[in-house]
């Protein structure tokens, strides 16, 4: 791990709090829980669940507005601002990994990485450009044409990251992103997905319930009730 005064805050979160109103009673998601999440860093937020560890995680993504407290992304207060600025902000700087991969079925492999692209008016030949490299990046050259139906669930999953990958975010929330997965091919995707934030420089925050798959980050926040209970430090050899 770089020393403290080289790492490069990306995420800090400050005396967070959701509480939602269930009748007369008040439920607390998150309760008062602040950390620093730095550029170049695999995060896990692990957890049971009903823990916390999803509200916690559209929060940061600013899918969902905090009851107090602040959330600090790349230097901008997600918490000030409104629907519109937050889907700028999400579409300039953050990648998403989902459990479900959410590939559309109509298009092959090099036109659903491409997709982001297309929302920030990129030019077709640039798009499909860039969509091929980023596959190669996930070791599948071999499957440009493919469409959905015709890859394995760990293809489908790699192109998922290559997706999340193309618009070069600062940051990527991976939601689950291998809930659908058998072992091996969880930990060839999780190989892949330290990989490629060491060589990007780029943040991964990944939520997930198995303390297995949390041990592959460089640090682990353990969330119970709504509380970061504590944060394990990988420690990497040099």
């Amino acid at each position: 791990m770089k020393q403290e005064e080289q790492r490069i805050p990306m995420i800090r979160v400050k005396n967070l709090y959701k509480i939602y109103r269930v009748g007369n009673n008040k439920v607390y998601a998150l309760n008062g829980v602040d950390f620093t999440m730095y550029q170049g860093e695999f995060c896990a937020i692990v957890g049971p669940s009903g823990s916390g560890k999803s509200t916690l995680l559209n929060m940061l993504a600013g899918l969902e507005k905090p009851t107090k407290g602040e959330i600090i992304i790349a230097g901008k207060h997600m918490e000030r601002m409104n629907e519109k600025q937050l889907v700028a902000f999400r579409r300039e700087n953050v990648g998403f990994i989902f459990q479900s991969y959410n590939l559309l079925a109509t298009l092959n492999a090099v036109e659903n990485v491409a997709l982001p692209l297309s929302f920030r008016g990129m030019p077709k030949k640039l798009r499909l450009e860039k969509a091929k490299k980023y596959l190669k990046l996930v070791g599948l050259e071999q499957h440009f044409k493919h469409r959905a139906n015709e890859m394995s669930g760990g293809q489908q999953q790699r192109v998922g990251i290559a997706r999340a990958l193309v618009v070069q975010p600062k940051i990527i929330f991976a939601d689950e992103p291998t809930g659908n997965l058998d072992s091996r091919t969880t930990m060839e995707v999780l190989v892949l997905m330290q990989q490629i934030v060491r060589e990007q420089k780029q943040t991964l925050v990944m939520v997930t319930h198995d303390s297995q798959l949390a041990s592959y980050a460089d640090r682990q926040f353990h969330i119970v009730d709504g509380k970061i209970l504590k944060i394990e430090e990988k420690h990497i050899e040099a």
